[in-house]
């Protein structure tokens, strides 16, 4: 074991020097410029970043790589946590002064951490609230199903909200928890993913008997438990049955559950039926894909959040352009302010449209008009047809189908799809994007013919 002291300064520098021969000199700049460690507790690093989408994105991108670089330098290091940096006043003091034995001997080392971390007791991102939630058409039930089980508890129980990834729902269920803590202070709120479940699990299940009753015991206290990402457990036989007993404890003493997956519990293979059916007893909701409206209120809102402003320009090509996935959405952005910041003046929207087509796999902007025009030669009618209040066979299928892909492909809502083909009600959209959705799950030549026109038209 490294028996060598090294002041912080001392051991971030070589850290950095370690990281600058593994990642781009363009990455380097950009994501580690400004960087330091804050202080070093008990096998803690806590490094210091100027905001947070360098935090997140080091965090998300860079995490394994700091760490395992630190613990070649200091093996006692064990874990690493990111604190938003202080005044430019604050920093060159915390330069300047002496540091000993890893510890930094300065004022500014007592500060408290933010409170953008996440509570180690109950492990809830304090940032994840309501009031930075976005609700639009793709999430709204899900979000006042949500906002139920705060105002009336056990209104459904368990609720479980599926969708795939960056749709938002880890940001919902810890809004969940942490509504809940302000609300009742008294009770116990606890969030984890079942990935981490399953290892907890299975470690009691390692360390003897006596450990496998603290683990069921510590999970049997809380009054709401909710749980991440349960897809996880598929296919783990004794993780699930562990988890079928822990819900019908806290079942049976009133206490809430909330799950998330990527898909309807229906279609996760390896779920026991026992599972399925206690799923099923509660509420089960989809998170759509955020359509073109919700994402640029979703890009309105985290610019809002991130203080700089962006045209509705840029806006609006963001959000045609890139998929509807929150994240990404959020990933867009952090790309254009750091390059924004590392050329320290506005980019254009030349600029901005280079970045984002470069960056990722953009989504093409397709004009209602070509869809249409698209899909009515596709199915050899007359494009005015589809415009008409006609009920005919040969144009309901391809008007059919234009919703389905204007509202799946291209992310417009209901309301708009409707108002651009002929002034339709939202209702009729909507019925037609499930009647295809449903179809085609057993039509293999419509499947066909879908996938000939994505390969046309994005």
């Amino acid at each position: 074991m490294t028996q060598i002291i090294l002041n912080n300064k001392t051991l971030w520098g070589q850290v950095l020097t370690e990281i600058e021969l593994t990642v781009s000199k363009a990455n380097f700049t950009t994501w580690f410029k400004d960087t330091f460690i804050d202080r070093y507790n008990d096998g803690t690093v806590f490094l210091s970043v100027p905001n947070t989408f360098v935090r997140d994105w080091l965090s998300k991108k860079y995490h394994s790589l700091i760490l395992k670089s630190l613990r070649e330098t200091d093996e006692r290091i064990r874990a690493l946590e990111y604190v938003i940096s202080r005044s430019p006043e604050a920093r060159k003091r915390h330069f300047e002064s002496p540091a000993v034995g890893g510890q930094n001997i300065s004022a500014a080392t007592e500060l408290p951490l933010l409170d953008l971390y996440v509570n180690r007791e109950d492990n809830l991102n304090p940032r994840y609230t309501f009031e930075s939630f976005v609700v639009g058409p793709f999430n709204e039930f899900a979000h006042a199903v949500s906002q139920a089980i705060i105002k009336k508890p056990l209104a459904y129980n368990p609720l479980f909200i599926y969708g795939s990834t960056g749709h938002g729902k880890t940001h919902l269920l810890q809004a969940i928890g942490n509504h809940l803590k302000v609300i009742n202070d008294d009770k116990k709120v606890f969030y984890v993913t079942a990935e981490r479940f399953a290892v907890d699990f299975l470690n009691s299940l390692n360390s003897g008997s006596g450990k496998v009753g603290l683990f069921k015991e510590r999970y049997r206290k809380y009054d709401t438990l909710i749980m991440d990402d349960i897809q996880f457990i598929a296919n783990k036989d004794r993780t699930q049955e562990e988890l079928f007993h822990l819900f019908n404890a806290l079942y049976d003493n009133n206490k809430q559950v909330v799950f998330s997956s990527d898909k309807h519990p229906r279609f996760v293979e390896g779920f026991e039926d026992r599972l399925r059916s206690r799923f099923d007893a509660g509420m089960i909701i989809e998170i759509e894909k955020p359509d073109f409206e919700s994402r640029l209120q979703i890009l309105r809102t985290k610019t809002a959040q991130m203080g700089f402003v962006l045209g509705n320009d840029v806006l609006e090509f963001l959000g045609a352009t890139v998929d509807g996935n929150v994240r990404e959405l959020e990933g867009a952005l952090n790309l254009i302010l750091c390059q924004s910041q590392l050329k320290n003046r506005d980019l254009s929207l030349v600029e901005i449209k280079n970045l984002v087509r470069h960056s990722g796999k953009p989504k093409r902007v397709v004009a209602v008009k070509d869809v249409v025009k698209t899909i009515a030669d596709f199915y050899n009618i007359d494009e005015k047809s589809i415009y008409e209040k006609t009920r005919r066979k040969e144009v309901v299928r391809p008007r059919q189908v234009i919703m389905y892909f204007l509202r799946e492909e291209v992310g417009i809502s209901y309301p708009s799809i409707g108002e651009k083909l002929g002034g339709r009600d939202h209702t009729t959209v909507m019925h037609s994007c499930d009647k295809i959705k449903g179809e085609l799950k057993t039509d293999h030549a419509l499947s066909q013919q879908i996938e000939q026109l994505k390969a046309i038209l994005v």
